[in-house]
């Protein structure tokens, strides 16, 4: 490929799969982590002494300065972006009846504000370009809805309706959006929930793993006439 990719939320789980796949392929990666500092740092060094091209820095996307940092430091490092992954995200389990403000300003801020703002901030040098590539990880709840999980539900339906209008408004730059929204994703977000009972509902009978939405963003990167498009890699769990 051979393409210089941002990726948010990198540390672990799907957004790891994403580094690790991107980078083994040629490109240069940059990942931001916030919390999982330890395994962020030990992705960036396993696979540079591999031979990769990985770059990891902290930041708090809940944070709009730390958005315009990451930004920054992403156009200078990189010089010429091809491709921004939005994955950073956060989840709560809670009746809708019990959430404060502040839950709604974690979550908000985190999953949704951070891919509005920092996709102004990368489509700028893209618009420069005359091209680009930005895939935002949202989630199947943004499309069925969730019970007990609505603010993420909320901020998962966002990032594909900010997908869908950024596909229109930035074709003509020749910048093409997309959304991922996986299913049930063998991750440690979801380690807490009966994996039984949803397996029984997915056809092809099994939770998705990390690497499966990699897949499907390489795929997303490579293809010239997607846009503006909500993919859900789900094992058939929503036909």
């Amino acid at each position: 490929m051979n393409k210089n990719i941002v990726i948010t939320g990198g540390a672990k789980g799907i957004g790891a799969a994403m580094v690790e796949t991107f980078a083994k392929d040629g490109n240069h990666v940059l990942f931001s982590y916030n919390k999982s500092e330890k395994a962020g740092l030990e992705l960036a060094e396993r696979l540079n002494k591999v031979g990769c091209k990985v770059d990891a820095i902290k930041a708090d996307l809940s944070n709009i300065d730390e958005i315009k940092k990451l930004a920054e430091y992403a156009k200078e490092k990189l010089q010429h972006i091809d491709v921004l992954i939005n994955n950073a995200g956060i989840d709560q389990f809670k009746l809708f009846t019990d959430i404060t403000e502040n839950d709604w300003n974690e979550i908000i801020n985190t999953n949704l504000r951070s891919a509005v703002f920092l996709s102004k901030e990368i489509s700028k040098e893209m618009i420069k370009q005359k091209e680009g590539c930005i895939i935002n990880i949202s989630s199947i709840w943004g499309t069925t809805g969730a019970s007990c999980e609505v603010l993420y539900s909320i901020s998962k339906a966002g990032m594909d309706g900010l997908t869908k209008a950024l596909a229109k408004e930035l074709s003509l730059s020749n910048i093409r959006v997309n959304s991922i929204a996986p299913g049930a994703i063998d991750t440690d977000m979801n380690k807490d929930i009966v994996k039984e009972e949803i397996v029984n509902e997915i056809p092809l009978g099994r939770f998705g793993k990390p690497e499966d939405i990699a897949k499907c963003a390489r795929w997303l990167v490579d293809d010239e006439y997607t846009t503006g498009q909500v993919i859900s890699p789900n094992g058939g769990w929503l036909i």
